[in-house]
Parts: structure tokens; C-alpha cells; sequence
């Protein structure tokens, strides 16, 4: 199969980060059993640019089947057989763009091609106007009870948010929006520690051990609030949107994909954050 840039992208996410975290050294063996020889040391590029080179390289050729067969081998997620389902369902809002879809049966990964894209499978409704038309304007950063430095800095964000909407700086509002929403998050997990540490998508370290808190990716804190019923499944899917507009960080990144967002996009990013806040506060 051939994958559109936007699916390559998300893909490079799930080898990474999402369905486990992989240093540059595990990244070369997962993609050595592709056929590439690569070693790792000195000039080795950076994780994202060297995994969206070889998706590259695959693009279009039996390999990129395997590869994704590979990183959904129910193998590797034994005891989190859901948390292996969310990740095919996300992708496969993707891979749906490309008249594709990935299938488990049990313990197989198979592709059906269809006909037409057809989104939303869980009955999760995700259409942005809906979702740009829900009114949080009783939101409360006190009410997260967060540390109080913590929430002062939060208060400060929201007002520079508002200025660069303003300003049209619609770039800072995707960055502000994305890093204050990982701060939340971060700050609920570290008032819950039990209950974050206990989730099946908490996630573990080489040992098997359960990583600390300031090493969890945005994307781990949104899927463990989300396993937890902190967040509810549109609000996860469309952080997950928010975190990836947020990726554009990176200059080089942002260059290759083309991306350049426009007031719509900025305002979908705040409106991410807001409801999270809405929905975590009802939810503490």
C-alpha cells in the first residue's frame, strides 16, 4: 500500500512514542528486521527525521505491510489487548484517507481495502464545527487544585493565548495551547500517582518498570487520562490532534509536512485545551 504523508507521520508517532518508546538504538532494530543495516552512533539523526526516512524508503513496497504488521503484533501487547485496538482504531482514522484499513483477527493483522472513507467507527462524534460550537466559558483553573505557582503560570498562558489570537499568531496558540495542556496533565498525575501508575497504558521503561512522571510523553498523559475517564474519547482524540500540531515545533518538521495554520486551526487547538480543563475539573 502507498500512504499519504499525514499517515506516515502518524505512523512514525505509533513506532516511536505511542505504542511504546523506542531509543534510537531499538528504532534501528525494529527497522532491521526490514532489511535496512543501519547502526547506531555518532551522526545518527534525529529519532523522528531517521524513522520518517526508512517509512519513506518502504513507502508503496511489501515492507511497509510488514512493518505495520509488526508494530501491531499482539504479541507485544499482551495483557493490553485494548490499548492495542485504540492504537489500530486511531490509525486506522488515517489510514482511511488512503482507502485502507488494518483488521485483527484474534491473533492476525490483515489489510481490507474499502471503498470509501468512512470515519468515526466508535461512534465517537468528531466533527470540528460540533466540537468548535461547545461553550466552556465556566472553566476554572482553580478548581484543577493544581499547585498554586503552577496555576498562576497556567492563568498567564490563557492571557497570552488570548493576545496572539488577537495577533494572529496562530502558530503560539498551538504551542502554548499543546504545552499548557501537557502541564495539566502532568499536574493531575502527579496529585493521583496510584491510579496513573496502575493504568494498562502506563508506560514502562526497558525493565518493565513504570516510567516517572517528567519522562511520560504528552501523547502517554493523554491516553492514560483517557483510560481513566479523566478525559472523555473526544476530547482524547482531539488532544491527540492538538499534540500533533504541536510536533510542528520543530522548523524542519513543520517545512517538510507544509504546514501552516490558519485562525480555525488555532481556535480548534484552544478550544482542545479548554475542554480538557472542563472535563478533568468535573472529574477530580
Amino acid at each position: 500500500m502507498n500512504l499519504n504523508h499525514k499517515t506516515i507521520e502518524k505512523l512514525r508517532n505509533l513506532i516511536n512514542e505511542e505504542t511504546e518508546y523506542r531509543s534510537g538504538p531499538k528504532i534501528i532494530d525494529f527497522f532491521r528486521d526490514l532489511g535496512f543495516k543501519d547502526t547506531y552512533g555518532q551522526g545518527f539523526p534525529s529519532r523522528w527525521k531517521y524513522t520518517d526516512d526508512r517509512l519513506t524508503q518502504i513507502n508503496g513496497t511489501p515492507e511497509l505491510d510488514s512493518c505495520i504488521k509488526k508494530l501491531f503484533n499482539p504479541v507485544n501487547f499482551i495483557g493490553r489487548i485494548s490499548q492495542l485496538d485504540k492504537h489500530i482504531d486511531d490509525f486506522n482514522q488515517y489510514l482511511a484517507f488512503d482507502k485502507w484499513s488494518v483488521i485483527r483477527n484474534e491473533t492476525e493483522i490483515t489489510f481490507r481495502r474499502v471503498d470509501k472513507v468512512q470515519l468515526n467507527n466508535d461512534k465517537v462524534d468528531l466533527k470540528e464545527d460540533d466540537f468548535l460550537e461547545k461553550e466552556f466559558e465556566d472553566i476554572s483553573l482553580d478548581n484543577l487544585n493544581l499547585d498554586s505557582f503552577v496555576t498562576e503560570t497556567l492563568k498567564a498562558r490563557f492571557d497570552e493565548i488570548k493576545k496572539c489570537f488577537s495577533a494572529k499568531a496562530h502558530l503560539s496558540v498551538i504551542f502554548l495551547s499543546g504545552s499548557s495542556l501537557e502541564g495539566i496533565l502532568l499536574g493531575i498525575a502527579l496529585m493521583k500517582p496510584k491510579i496513573f501508575n496502575q493504568a494498562n497504558s502506563a508506560p514502562k521503561d526497558q525493565s518493565g518498570k513504570v516510567k516517572q512522571f517528567h519522562d511520560w510523553t504528552l501523547s502517554q498523559l493523554i491516553e492514560t487520562a483517557g483510560e481513566l475517564k479523566f478525559l472523555k474519547d473526544d476530547v482524547r482524540k482531539f488532544s491527540h490532534v492538538l499534540r500533533d500540531f504541536r510536533n510542528y515545533i520543530h522548523p524542519y518538521q513543520q517545512v517538510s509536512s507544509g504546514f501552516f495554520p490558519d485562525q480555525n486551526t488555532a481556535k480548534i487547538c484552544f478550544q482542545v485545551l479548554k475542554a480538557a480543563i472542563y472535563q478533568l475539573t468535573n472529574s477530580n
